[in-house]
């Protein structure tokens, strides 16, 4: 009977640092591994680096696009570019012209 007072005594001793540990344990988890833990947080991240990069890219790509076609407009319009422009899209050439194939398809 002494052992079995013994046994439920340190039980009760031990269950209450036993549920406190299973307690920060479970947040410890969620910490890390949930769905706003820190993975999360830096897959996140580096999806918004990627979407970074995307963006500097298409806004160089417009810069460049709008830089050709501010020479185009009526009030700026640089002669050389618009021959230049008509000549690729009406896949022309001046009869004075030499041309000049250089073996590439495109």
């Amino acid at each position: 009977m002494v052992l079995l007072d013994e046994t439920r005594k340190r039980a009760k001793q031990i269950v209450i640092p036993v549920l406190g540990a299973a307690v920060v344990g479970y947040f410890v988890y969620h910490t890390v591994q949930g769905d706003r833990g820190l993975s999360a947080y830096l897959s996140l991240n580096q999806e918004a680096n990627r979407a970074r990069m995307v963006l500097a890219a298409a806004q160089g790509e417009r810069a460049t696009l709008e830089r050709r076609s501010r020479l185009l407009r009526p009030d700026s319009l640089d002669l050389d570019m618009l021959e230049e422009r008509a000549r690729t899209m009406l896949n022309l050439v001046h009869v004075d012209d030499l041309v000049v194939f250089d073996g590439t398809a495109r």
